[in-house]
Protein backbone atom coordinates (compact mmCIF):
# COMPACT_ATOMS: atom_id res chain seq x y z
CA UNK A 1 0.00 0.00 0.00
CA UNK A 2 1.44 3.46 -1.43
CA UNK A 3 0.85 6.83 1.03
CA UNK A 4 1.72 9.68 -0.83
CA UNK A 5 2.33 12.39 1.84
CA UNK A 6 1.44 16.02 0.53
CA UNK A 7 4.06 17.48 -1.44
CA UNK A 8 6.08 14.81 -1.53
CA UNK A 9 6.51 12.24 -4.95
CA UNK A 10 8.20 9.54 -3.14
CA UNK A 11 5.87 6.72 -2.06
CA UNK A 12 5.78 5.70 1.75
CA UNK A 13 5.70 1.97 2.24
CA UNK A 14 2.58 1.53 5.13
CA UNK A 15 3.55 -1.72 7.06
CA UNK A 16 2.17 -4.64 6.60
CA UNK A 17 0.30 -6.70 9.72
CA UNK A 18 1.62 -9.63 10.57
CA UNK A 19 0.41 -12.57 12.64
CA UNK A 20 1.93 -14.19 15.73
CA UNK A 21 1.90 -17.63 16.16
CA UNK A 22 2.59 -19.67 19.30
CA UNK A 23 5.24 -21.91 18.92
CA UNK A 24 4.06 -24.06 21.74
CA UNK A 25 4.15 -27.79 20.49
CA UNK A 26 0.70 -29.13 19.47
CA UNK A 27 -0.76 -32.17 21.85
CA UNK A 28 -1.85 -35.03 20.00
CA UNK A 29 -4.75 -36.78 21.09
CA UNK A 30 -3.16 -39.72 22.56
CA UNK A 31 -1.13 -36.90 24.53
CA UNK A 32 -3.92 -35.20 25.57
CA UNK A 33 -5.85 -38.51 26.58
CA UNK A 34 -2.63 -39.41 28.80
CA UNK A 35 -2.40 -36.50 30.64
CA UNK A 36 -5.69 -36.59 31.65
CA UNK A 37 -5.49 -40.34 32.79
CA UNK A 38 -2.31 -39.43 34.88
CA UNK A 39 -3.75 -36.16 36.69
CA UNK A 40 -6.65 -38.37 37.40
CA UNK A 41 -4.30 -41.48 38.97
CA UNK A 42 -2.96 -39.53 41.10
CA UNK A 43 -2.49 -41.46 44.35
CA UNK A 44 -3.07 -38.51 46.56
CA UNK A 45 -5.79 -36.58 44.57
CA UNK A 46 -7.76 -34.90 47.13
CA UNK A 47 -12.16 -33.93 46.00
CA UNK A 48 -10.76 -29.96 44.98
CA UNK A 49 -8.75 -31.46 42.64
CA UNK A 50 -11.14 -33.73 41.11
CA UNK A 51 -13.75 -31.24 40.77
CA UNK A 52 -11.27 -28.96 39.10
CA UNK A 53 -9.92 -31.31 36.77
CA UNK A 54 -13.34 -32.53 35.73
CA UNK A 55 -14.67 -28.85 35.38
CA UNK A 56 -11.71 -28.17 33.14
CA UNK A 57 -12.06 -31.00 31.36
CA UNK A 58 -15.99 -30.70 30.57
CA UNK A 59 -15.17 -27.19 29.77
CA UNK A 60 -13.23 -28.38 27.19
CA UNK A 61 -15.19 -28.29 23.78
CA UNK A 62 -15.03 -32.30 23.58
CA UNK A 63 -16.37 -35.36 25.04
CA UNK A 64 -13.84 -37.17 27.38
CA UNK A 65 -12.76 -40.59 25.80
CA UNK A 66 -13.66 -43.32 28.09
CA UNK A 67 -10.44 -44.07 29.31
CA UNK A 68 -9.76 -40.64 30.96
CA UNK A 69 -13.94 -40.93 32.35
CA UNK A 70 -12.49 -44.51 33.30
CA UNK A 71 -9.61 -42.82 35.62
CA UNK A 72 -11.90 -40.05 37.16
CA UNK A 73 -14.18 -42.70 38.01
CA UNK A 74 -11.45 -44.62 39.88
CA UNK A 75 -10.85 -41.58 41.61
CA UNK A 76 -13.90 -40.63 42.95
CA UNK A 77 -14.10 -44.35 44.37
CA UNK A 78 -10.55 -43.66 45.74
CA UNK A 79 -12.03 -40.32 47.77
CA UNK A 80 -15.44 -42.43 48.49
CA UNK A 81 -17.31 -39.54 46.64
CA UNK A 82 -20.43 -41.30 44.72
CA UNK A 83 -22.11 -37.98 44.20
CA UNK A 84 -18.97 -36.80 42.40
CA UNK A 85 -19.07 -39.49 40.08
CA UNK A 86 -22.57 -39.78 39.59
CA UNK A 87 -22.01 -35.74 38.76
CA UNK A 88 -18.97 -36.59 35.64
CA UNK A 89 -21.99 -39.20 34.40
CA UNK A 90 -24.37 -36.35 34.39
CA UNK A 91 -21.85 -34.02 32.94
CA UNK A 92 -20.79 -36.04 30.18
CA UNK A 93 -24.78 -36.66 29.13
CA UNK A 94 -25.07 -33.37 29.01
CA UNK A 95 -21.68 -32.82 26.98
CA UNK A 96 -22.80 -35.31 24.31
CA UNK A 97 -25.68 -33.13 23.92
CA UNK A 98 -27.77 -33.70 20.15
CA UNK A 99 -25.45 -36.84 19.47
CA UNK A 100 -27.51 -39.42 20.66
CA UNK A 101 -25.28 -42.25 20.56
CA UNK A 102 -22.49 -40.72 22.28
CA UNK A 103 -23.65 -41.29 26.18
CA UNK A 104 -24.90 -44.75 25.12
CA UNK A 105 -21.37 -45.59 23.83
CA UNK A 106 -19.70 -44.24 26.69
CA UNK A 107 -21.67 -46.54 29.19
CA UNK A 108 -21.06 -49.28 27.34
CA UNK A 109 -17.56 -48.86 27.42
CA UNK A 110 -17.54 -48.11 31.04
CA UNK A 111 -19.84 -51.00 32.43
CA UNK A 112 -17.19 -52.97 33.57
CA UNK A 113 -15.96 -50.21 35.59
CA UNK A 114 -19.12 -48.82 36.64
CA UNK A 115 -20.22 -52.33 38.19
CA UNK A 116 -16.14 -53.11 39.68
CA UNK A 117 -16.84 -49.66 41.19
CA UNK A 118 -20.44 -50.09 42.32
CA UNK A 119 -21.50 -47.17 40.49
CA UNK A 120 -25.35 -46.59 39.08
CA UNK A 121 -26.02 -44.61 36.71
CA UNK A 122 -28.35 -41.60 36.55
CA UNK A 123 -30.47 -43.37 34.58
CA UNK A 124 -30.39 -46.57 36.82
CA UNK A 125 -31.20 -43.99 39.94
CA UNK A 126 -34.26 -43.15 38.53
CA UNK A 127 -32.82 -39.19 38.43
CA UNK A 128 -33.59 -39.03 34.08
CA UNK A 129 -37.21 -39.07 34.97
CA UNK A 130 -36.90 -35.57 36.95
Amino acid sequence: MDIWPSGNTNPIKAPLASRCYSHAKVETDEEFDARWVTYFSKPDIDAWELKKGMNTLIGYDLVPEPKILDSALRACRRLNDLASAIRILEAVKDKSGPHKDIYPYLIQELQPTLIELGISTPEDLGMDKL
